[in-house]
């Protein structure tokens, strides 16, 4: 007969299994759809790389510049999500199809401020030094940007309402079609087609391709919501768009703000790293995109086991059934980092490969060799923090992370950063200067992030009943 410890620890390893099970089928079809959604990034390095290094270098700028103005006002809009998860485990499904209604005057109202930061990005030009010439550029890119903005936050409404009643497939068709729309377009717009009479526009061709993309997405979601016979018991239809409500659109803002300033905080940091390595010049900032590009694929693996927990604790929550939520938490989060602790060390043991994969330029891969060095560690700490911050949000527990974020990747992971980067020489060891002084300090900080969000997820999880009757109040 096994010894009480034994037993023990061989139902924690079948119950993890068990919750393994429950996770994956909602993990795998968000993680083909936020792959899809990354691959737009991809073809866009690729494409406008191989078009032109000066491009590459405004794309790289533009980019960190829409995803700091995109990835907030997404993560506030995201604050949808936690709440029809909770309402779909508790059954009021009628409340919850409000609640995509209300969703949808929520983005509407943050595109508004949104697009005017595209159309007038100098604040960004001015962090990132840009030469007349590659501001041109990067004002072209974000114009066309400004077209994608709405669809793309109208479809994150959807995709988060999807997520949380566990239909993440049906997203993950309408991002694959928009990446089939998305691949040629872009290839025909940046190089442009003689033959048809289209002339190259460069990286400003590579925004349109994705404002293409993201308004088929949308146009497909309208139809799947009216024809698909599952959302009729959400009562979407009938009275039109629903009338704002007040109290509805503040309890979404209450808790998706402190999410989508988390997020921004988040992706900041790493959006103002390019910015900052820009002033280096066009081949470091080049070879920084290509590294931030292929971090930002792996991520999507703990992302999507970061998306399938939340999902299931969310609605376990809604059903009363605290226990299991506890338990989905903590087996999401061993699971999470599992499998990016074995991809880190693949994609490292492959680096210059991989690298290889993105461009042939000596000088580029030269650039971006360097700032591999520290590609484990920093991955999962990344995975970590990701996993334990949307177990929080099922809890509704989310302006203590923003916190978190603030001191730990702004604080460390830039303010460090700016320090190793731009020391004088003789004062910080060689290897750190520059884009590696970068990368060293935003694995400290994810490593710091992802302690304290440990601590408090350990704090909150001591006594949930009184978390969920707190939250239920407001």
């Amino acid at each position: 007969m096994p010894s009480a410890p034994v037993a023990e620890s061989r139902r924690a390893g079948h119950g993890l299994v068990r919750d393994a099970r429950r996770l994956l089928p909602l993990a795998w079809p968000l993680l083909v759809g936020q792959l899809a959604v990354l691959a737009f990034a991809t073809i866009d390095t690729v494409v406008v790389g191989r078009h032109a290094p000066q491009d590459l270098a405004a794309y790289a700028v533009g980019a960190a510049a829409y995803i700091t103005i995109f990835i907030g006002l997404m993560g506030t809009v995201l604050g949808l999500s936690p709440l029809v998860g909770q309402l779909y485990g508790a059954g009021r499904l009628g409340t919850a199809g409000d609640q995509l209604h209300q969703g949808v005057w929520l983005a509407l109202l943050l595109a508004l401020p949104g697009c005017g930061l595209l159309l007038f990005p100098q604040p960004f030009l001015w962090i990132a030094r840009a030469s007349p010439e590659l501001a041109g550029g990067v004002r072209g890119y974000l114009l066309a940007l400004a077209l994608a903005l709405p669809p793309a936050l109208l479809f994150t409404v959807f995709r988060a309402f999807n997520n949380a009643v566990s239909r993440p497939k049906a997203v993950m068709a309408l991002q694959l079609g928009g990446l089939v729309v998305k691949a040629p377009l872009t290839v025909l717009l940046v190089g442009g087609a003689p033959a048809l009479g289209l002339p190259s526009l460069g990286v400003t061709g590579a925004g349109l391709g994705t404002a293409a993309a993201m308004s088929v997405q949308l146009l497909g979601a309208l139809w799947l919501l009216r024809r698909d016979r599952f959302y009729e018991r959400f009562e979407l239809w009938g009275r039109g768009l629903h009338r704002p409500d007040g109290r509805v659109l503040w309890a979404q803002a209450r808790l998706g703000l402190p999410i989508g300033s988390a997020i921004l905080i988040e992706v900041s940091g790493f959006a103002f790293m390019a910015l900052f390595i820009a002033r280096l010049g066009p081949t470091a900032v080049a070879g920084h995109q290509l590294v931030m590009n292929l971090v930002s694929l792996m991520f999507m693996l703990p992302l999507s086991l970061a998306n399938a927990t939340t999902t299931l604790v969310a609605q376990r929550i809604g059903a009363g059934d605290l226990q299991d939520a506890r338990r989905l938490g903590w087996h999401g989060l061993q699971l999470g980092c599992g499998v990016s602790a074995a991809l880190a060390l693949g994609v490292w043991l492959a680096r210059e490969p991989v690298l290889g994969l993105y461009t042939g330029d000596a000088a580029v891969l030269a650039a971006a060799l360097p700032l591999l060095a520290w590609l484990v560690p920093f991955h999962i700490a990344d995975a970590v923090q990701t996993l334990v911050a949307f177990t929080l949000r099922a809890w509704r527990v989310a302006a203590w992370p923003m916190f978190i974020y603030a001191g730990a990747l702004w604080g460390v992971g830039l303010g460090l950063g700016q320090h190793l980067a731009f020391s004088a020489p003789g004062s910080t060891p060689e290897a750190l200067r520059g884009a590696p002084g970068f990368w060293v300090a935003a694995t400290a900080g994810l490593v710091l992030a992802s302690l304290a969000l440990l601590g408090l997820k350990a704090w909150v999880l001591r006594h949930p009943e009184r978390v969920v009757q707190a939250r239920s109040r407001r």
